[in-house]
């Protein structure tokens, strides 16, 4: 979408919302591996790090504000709800959210990387265990526009592509007036496969085997998530 800036944030319109105030549940069963996720994904401007406890006051901070819980069709949750929901999100085995640190040197603390926190990224299961769909916001206003989303989509693809045998297929669910994140899909290469009036969304899709997802996660560089003192 566009308004005085671009920012990138795939729009669930309906289930997104509701992720946010309850856990997304599926009745397929994926992969047991997503709630032990412990790596650092390293890109060329930022690195991924899993969603923590000590991220979750920043997160908050951003999802009060009034633009942003228009934009991903999200309700405000108090601080005490949010740390709730980072704990539900941890331990779903059917959703893998990291957070976005400028910069790709390691932390040496937790204040440092709540210091580079720019955005986050979420991949979860909803109506297929072959259907991956993607959740992507650049939260800070002054790294938006900058290649920083890409980035972050590219990692993330990458990973899952690497280590979810099950998928198949990448999905982006976006609202028809979210021009810019539609504009963005489509040129990180995702290919529109239908429409849904009822939620004015507009559906994009990537397989994982596309030519150029298969070059840049072979290239993938994982480090060990630090442990702190």
């Amino acid at each position: 979408f566009i308004q005085s800036n671009l920012r990138f944030q795939t729009i669930c319109s309906f289930v997104w919302q509701k992720a946010r105030k309850h856990q997304i549940h599926s009745k397929s069963t994926i992969i047991g591996a997503f709630n032990t996720v412990d790596c650092v994904l390293v890109g060329e401007n930022i690195l991924l790090v899993p969603y923590c406890e000590h991220h979750v006051a920043k997160y908050n901070d951003w999802m009060s504000d009034q633009e942003l819980q228009e934009l991903t069709a999200s309700e405000p949750l108090t601080l005490a709800e949010e740390y709730e929901m980072q704990k539900s999100w941890r331990d779903d085995e059917e959703k893998l959210t990291f957070i976005a640190l400028k910069g790709t040197s390691v932390p040496k603390s937790k204040e440092e990387e709540v210091a580079r926190m720019i955005g986050d990224i979420n991949l979860f299961f909803i109506s297929s265990p072959d259907i991956a769909e993607i959740n992507i916001m650049v939260a800070e206003k002054k790294y938006r526009s900058s290649g920083y989303g890409s980035e972050m989509l590219w990692l993330m693809l990458s990973f899952a592509a690497q280590n979810l045998s099950n998928v198949v297929t990448f999905s982006a669910k976006i609202s028809q007036s979210n021009i810019g994140s539609i504009k963005f899909f489509q040129k990180q290469g995702f290919q529109k496969t239908s429409s849904c009036p009822v939620f004015h969304e507009e559906h994009y899709e990537m397989p994982v085997n596309d030519p150029n997802l298969i070059s840049k996660r072979a290239s993938l560089n994982k480090l060990s998530y630090p442990t702190y003192d």
